[in-house]
This record gives C-alpha cells, structure tokens and sequence, in this order.
C-alpha cells in the first residue's frame, strides 16, 4: 500500500508498505479519506510524537473508509462497513489497522470527505467544552482562531449546547462562513482586537497560542475556565497569576493522543452516542477547505500550514 512517511529531515515522502492485518481486537480499514491536522506538521518536526503503538513515521490522525478485515474477539463490526475514527498515527495510508472500540458509524449521506475531518475536530472539541469544562445554556465562550477545523467544530458544539458563541476570526472575509455555522444569533463574529468588547466570557477556548494567548484570562467572567487546546503561534506564555486569582478561574490544557487506551474508548464511546447523533440528524456539519490525493501530500501539507482556512483539509487515497 502507499504511505505518507516523516523522512529525517522533517518533511515527507510517499513509500510503498506492506497492507496491515487484522489482530484480536482491532480491524483493517481500507481509507477513503483522511483528515490533516496540525499535529502532523508538529509530529514531523519532533514536537509531538506518536504514542505507543502507533506508526512513529506515517502522520495522520482521523480517518474515514470501509472495514476490510475484522480480528478476533471484534463483535458488532462487518467487512463492509462504513466507519470513522480518531487514531493515534498511521492516517495518511491506503489502509490501516484500528482498535474496534475507537470505531465510530458513518452517518448515511456523509461523505467520506467530511466523514474524514470528523473524528478529530469534533471529539475534542467535545471532550474539551462539554467533558471538561462543562460548557451549558447561556454560556458565553470565546472561540479563538475559529476558522480552522477545531475551530468550526467547537463554535458547533458551543452553539448546540446552548451557548452564545463570540468567534474570532483575523481574516474578515471568512467572518460570514465562521457566522453561518449556527443558526442566527447564536455567533458574533470578531477580530483581534474585538474580543474584548464582547467579555466577560465563562469559557476561553485558545486554539492558536503565542506569548500573549492567557491575558485573556481577564476576559473571563468570575469562576471562568481557560481551555488551552491549540498552540501553533508559540508554546510558552506568561500568566499574570494575580488575574487568575481574582477571577477564581480555571486554566485546563487538555490534549487526547497522548491519552491511554482506555481514555480513547471511553471517549469515542461518548462521541458515538453524543456527538455523532448530532452530526447524522444535521445538527453539526463538517466544512471541508480543501481536498487531495494521496500523492499530492506535498500541496496538501502546505495549504494546511497556510492562512485563510476553512475547515478541514483532507487527503482522498
């Protein structure tokens, strides 16, 4: 099968390797299409390894295609069927080899594109504003750099969950898409410099990073929570602790590769019946910037570092 692979340098090459098989608990999915998140470009530059168990050479973290090959011991799964997952390496393939308990159902009439830029997007955003910090109706939440593939995922999920959604966005021509990912009223969208005027905020969501990113804590109104889930723009920041005492907040930084096996199932378990009803009813869509094939990993892997992004970019195998 094809393969992306992390050369020595940090960049990437297509190589041919043997087709994965099917072990006791896991099955073989033939990819139809495969999302492209920042981890990748982090992974590739020795920032963000693989965790055990997975390809500490292939990037690729969320695929979507059709179960080829069923191990022992899988119940409730068939060759055949339409599936999606958030996986901890090996995305960028023709095939792949996931644990059975990570597998999500496709929604009838979603394409294997959007289906691609699901998994990833759409459990963290989840896990961050629902699991973690108990996002709730009449919430306020900031949403920083909500263009992006995370960001159009967790305006949506701020949006269902009955939250007012202040989005911000630097490019202004993105600012009507960013605005119709929830019905009107739900989302204001900003720039830079406008977040402010919209605060006080019960959640910050910080997807982008840089040294700057946590003086937002002084938008946060009291007993407000910090969710730091993104740090493409730099990873350390200084925080003025005095303001996170006032404020009685909560900073949470929160990431899911690294998670244990079991953490994964538990939370794809609450995706399959939480989320993924949403999204099949509608409710939730995933908007899909751009889309490649495999062999032109190259393009794919440099509109994802680019700006002006919408949503996700996938690569079609």
């Amino acid at each position: 099968m094809r393969t992306v692979v992390i050369n020595a340098q940090g960049g990437f090459r297509l190589e041919e390797r043997p087709d994965p098989v099917a072990g006791p608990g896991t099955v073989v999915v033939r990819v139809r299409a495969a999302g492209l998140n920042a981890a990748d470009l982090q992974q590739a530059r020795g920032d963000y390894p693989a965790p055990p168990g997975w390809p500490a050479d292939v990037p690729g973290l969320e695929v979507a295609g059709e179960v080829e090959q069923v191990g022992p011991g899988v119940t409730g799964v068939a060759a055949g069927d339409r599936v999606m997952a958030l996986v901890g390496g090996g995305g960028h393939a023709e095939r792949i080899t996931v644990p059975a308990d990570l597998l999500l159902p496709v929604p009838d009439g979603l394409s294997w594109e959007e289906a691609a830029g699901f998994p990833e997007a759409f459990s963290t955003a989840w896990d961050a504003l629902v699991t973690q910090a108990g996002v709730r109706a009449g919430d306020r939440v900031l949403v920083t750099g909500a263009a992006g593939g995370v960001g159009t995922a967790m305006v949506q999920v701020a949006a269902v969950s009955g939250a007012h959604v202040v989005a911000s966005v630097r490019r202004a021509e993105l600012h009507p898409r960013v605005r119709g990912l929830a019905e009107d009223g739900r989302v204001d969208v900003v720039t830079l410099d406008q977040e402010a005027a919209h605060a006080p905020y019960d959640v910050v969501v910080e997807l982008v990073g840089g040294e700057d990113c946590l003086q937002r804590v002084a938008l946060l109104r009291s007993r407000g929570t910090v969710l730091v889930v993104g740090v493409q723009a730099g990873t350390t920041a200084p925080l003025r602790m005095f303001d996170l005492m006032l404020k009685r907040a909560r900073l949470i930084g929160t990431t899911i590769r690294g998670r244990s096996p079991a953490e994964k199932a538990v939370l794809a378990a609450s995706v399959r019946t939480s989320v993924v009803p949403l999204l099949a009813q509608g409710r939730l869509r995933v908007p899909v910037d751009a889309m490649f094939p495999l062999g032109q990993f190259a393009e794919a892997y440099a509109r994802l570092g680019g700006l002006g992004k919408f949503g996700k970019v996938v690569l079609v195998p």
